[in-house]
């Protein structure tokens, strides 16, 4: 006889606005330095290389400790960890508020990516644990998906806007009242959750986890700009190596830090393949986006940011119309496929912008963004509800995991793309410094008196936008070409009950092979 799981009530609903909070923030540092970045260098005056690692090490420690995170937090509880990453977070938020040298500064933005890395899989696997209705579950984790979205795109707007009144240690204070109020009231009204039987900690298998991902990340995010050098094309090569050494740790450790049983059910690992290409196509506009609102429509930093915004408001909209269609009975595989289709006509309409067209390009946006949240909160929801709760930290780790991955990947492709068409484009007569990226060409015709300095900066933008919808075009075909597999795999897969995962994972104990009849 089977049971219907337990409806959560106002206090989880209240818990999970709570969680919200700093999932918001978290989000929200990927991007704020955007605007601060100019009065940081101002001030403690870092060299090049230092100002590439106060924008980079957050991302980068936060991608490397995902994994370690999500089954740290499944063996000592995932409140525990939440609460740590928490006070964490804050410390460190403090610190780069008030740093005196870019030293500072950037160690603060390491223990920030610390402390992101522990709260976004915590903030996940809570919800699996406190949401045990399927459809409960798929609203707060369309909520989920939404908060995320929002706080990158948030987080760039913020920070011009305290910039603007304030100085830039205010993009990190605004952290600390979010993170005293989890502090607060997370003992008092989120539930604590572990795997009971976890087994010891496999500490080989953090540094082998660190250096897959990591090589792999720093290439790809290098290639776009610095093209396809020796010294990148090897990093991502020794990642991967490293990678397939993780994974045979996984498979061999008597107690891994990412269960292999967590891929015997049939709906995760086409969950964390496809969320993998949802985010490749997620990031792989934005490249290009906000570098035509600034140096083709040639906006303010801040004036592109507000402009951006505003794909925003349907893009909140996909998350429950998707959560909707798959409660009212239409098949989640459709809703997937269907997605991956809407993104791909999103960059349908990217690849018909001129170099005027701003309405064009934020409706693109929009359209693309709409059906790539779609997606991305029904895989979430799939592969939570696949995974046994015991696993959850661990199961949301790896779509974490995922996501960086595929925004990296997708600036090395679609960049490469773009900045192959640019340089074809360009006037060959044109200085080298041109040649190379808009923003060059852009300086070069500022120096050029006249004519000669306009038609320049003409020919660059118009070689970027042919660039843009070059990858554009190539963004539109992947996605096609996911709607297949995505139509295909998810065909007929339904979230097990609790107590079907709870039976299955006693099948999955008796059975040491791991193959059933």
């Amino acid at each position: 006889m089977t049971t219907n799981p337990p409806r959560a009530g106002r206090r989880e609903w209240t818990a999970l606005t709570v969680l919200m909070l700093p999932l918001l923030l978290v989000s929200m540092d990927v991007s704020v330095l955007y605007f601060a970045i100019p009065s940081i260098s101002a001030d403690l005056e870092p060299s090049g290389t230092q100002q590439l690692w106060i924008f980079d090490i957050y991302g980068f420690v936060l991608a490397g400790l995902l994994m370690t995170m999500g089954s740290l937090g499944d063996r000592i509880g995932r409140r525990r960890l939440l609460l740590i990453g928490a006070a964490a977070f804050g410390a460190a938020s403090l610190a780069a508020a008030y740093a005196h040298s870019a030293e500072t500064l950037i160690a603060a933005r390491a223990v920030l990516g610390i402390g992101g890395a522990t709260l976004m899989p915590s903030t996940m696997a809570l919800i699996r644990t406190m949401f045990s209705d399927p459809s409960q579950r798929a609203k707060a984790v369309g909520l989920w998906s939404g908060v995320m979205t929002a706080g990158i795109a948030l987080g760039s707007v913020m920070s011009g806007v305290l910039v603007e009144y304030f100085w830039w240690g205010s993009v990190f204070l605004v952290n600390l009242p979010a993170m005293a109020l989890l502090l607060v009231l997370g003992p008092v009204l989120l539930p604590e959750s572990r795997h009971p039987r976890a087994g010891r900690f496999d500490l080989l298998s953090v540094p082998l986890s660190m250096a897959a991902v990591l090589p792999v990340i720093y290439g790809l995010k290098e290639i776009p700009t610095e093209g396809w050098h020796v010294e990148y094309v090897m990093s991502v090569t020794v990642g991967l190596l490293f990678a397939a050494l993780f994974v045979h740790r996984q498979r061999t450790a008597a107690s891994p830090l990412i269960s292999p049983e967590l891929f015997r059910a049939r709906g995760f690992t086409p969950a964390v393949v496809l969320n993998l290409v949802s985010a490749f196509g997620m990031m792989g506009s934005s490249y290009y986006t906000t570098q035509y609102l600034q140096s083709v429509l040639d906006k303010s930093a801040l004036e592109a940011a507000l402009w951006a915004l505003l794909p925003s408001v349907p893009i909140g909209l996909a998350a429950p119309l998707a959560m909707r269609l798959v409660q009212r009975g239409v098949e989640r595989a459709h809703v997937v496929a269907g997605g991956f289709v809407v993104a791909a006509a999103g960059y349908g309409l990217l690849a018909l912008c001129g170099t005027d067209s701003l309405w064009l390009l934020l409706g693109a946006c929009a359209v693309m963004a709409s059906g790539i949240v779609a997606v991305m909160s029904q895989l979430a929801d799939l592969a939570l509800g696949s995974a046994p709760v015991e696993k959850a930290g661990a199961a949301s780790s790896l779509m974490e995991t995922g996501t960086e991955f595929g925004g990296a990947l997708s600036l090395a492709v679609l960049g490469s793309v773009g900045t192959a068409v640019y340089h074809r484009e360009m006037p060959a007569a044109a200085p080298d410094a041109a040649r190379e990226t808009l923003g060059g060409a852009l300086a070069v015709a500022r120096d050029l008196s006249g004519s000669a300095g306009e038609a320049l900066a003409t020919a660059a933008r118009e070689a970027f936008t042919d660039g843009m919808r070059g990858a554009a075009v190539a963004g539109a075909v992947l996605l096609l070409v996911a709607a297949v597999p995505a139509a295909r795999a998810l065909r007929g897969i339904r979230v097990r009950t609790e107590a079907e995962t709870e039976n299955a994972g006693r099948a999955d104990s008796l059975d040491p092979s791991g193959v059933r009849g």
